[in-house]
């Protein structure tokens, strides 16, 4: 039995005052013991938290019952802890960083597939499924037959669509972790003049609970403490390979190195061999941290305090 629940989700909704409320959303949070990393934005909403399944739920209906974020899609997984270990609520100028603050996903997007809409022509001729992630993210696992971009970051998305000029005539569906950063992407598509551009709704999560992640090949990087998470219960197929020694590995680990950090694949042996590092430099560098065989590195909680910074409790909906 898991007691606890993820939950991943966005909402575009025009927020007010967006300090003001990441205060009020803070000590929400901090009422329902959830833990995790909420981006407020003028344009709205951007979150994932973990907690027990009692306080998740009352997260999402208190949530619901505020009409700014009744129509939230919250993609929910059953997990056996927290799968963070400190909550952050902050305030930036998008929810999700590409820099096309000219668009509103209200007013312009991709048509929404839910996940047996998209199971369904998946595979059909005319059309391109289009992962908009980063290049760590499709490393690790992707749709069978996706085109992948070589980006780091999705703010690198905008320059990479001219690379994509030979599929406007083809039926486009773009997909993510969640559905958040395919709102813009699918957006921006439409803006340069592709005709026919779809979104897998709920990203590969939703995909995963609702159709048992059919032909999605490896596993999904998720930003929290599991690092990847498993999504296809039909099919399973591991396409990454040990960054170290090259044998077939979807283990993903970030490097010991802190300084540089690689999100990559390495094998249980590389792992304890390398001291989880990436390359030799890297096991030599002075500052490498200690390995636990796992490949995380919760960042120096500094006596972390969720009440630093805030300046007084409110109530969510005054």
């Amino acid at each position: 039995m898991k007691d606890y629940s993820i939950l991943l989700y966005y909402c575009y909704t025009p927020i007010e005052n967006p300090e003001e409320f990441r205060e009020q959303h803070h000590f929400f949070c901090l009422e329902l013991n959830l833990r995790g990393r909420i981006i407020v934005a003028p344009e709205g909403l951007n979150g994932t938290v973990s907690g027990l399944k009692a306080d998740c739920q009352a997260y999402i209906e208190r949530m619901k019952a505020d009409s700014r974020f009744a129509q939230i899609d919250f993609k929910v997984e059953e997990t056996e802890s927290h799968a963070f270990t400190k909550l952050h609520v902050r305030t930036k100028p998008e929810i999700v960083h590409v820099d096309l603050l000219h668009i509103d996903p209200n007013k312009q997007t991709g048509k929404h597939l839910s996940p047996a809409e998209f199971k369904a022509i998946k595979d059909e001729q005319d059309v391109v499924i289009l992962d908009v992630r980063s290049n760590y993210e499709h490393a690790v696992g992707k749709f069978k037959n996706a085109v992948t971009l070589d980006i780091e970051n999705f703010r690198d998305f905008p320059d990479k669509v001219s690379e994509l000029e030979k599929y406007k005539d083809k039926k486009v569906i773009t997909y993510c972790t969640g559905g958040i950063k395919c709102e813009k992407a699918s957006a921006f598509l439409l803006e340069k003049g592709f005709k026919d551009v779809y979104q897998l709704h709920g990203g590969i999560i939703k995909y995963g609970i609702e159709q048992g992640g059919e032909d999605f090949e490896g596993k999904c990087y998720v930003f929290d403490n599991r690092i990847v998470t498993d999504i296809n219960k039909v099919n399973p197929k591991v396409i990454s390979t040990c960054f170290v020694c090259g044998t077939t590995c979807d283990r993903m680990v970030n490097c010991a190195n802190p300084v540089c950090n690689n999100h990559v694949p390495l094998c249980e042996k590389c792992g304890w061999e390398m001291e989880g590092t990436c390359s030799a430099a890297c096991k030599e560098h002075h500052e490498k941290r200690p390995y636990d065989g796992t490949g995380y590195y919760q960042k120096n909680t500094n006596h972390y305090n969720p009440y630093k910074n805030v300046k007084r409790e409110k109530n969510l909906t005054r």
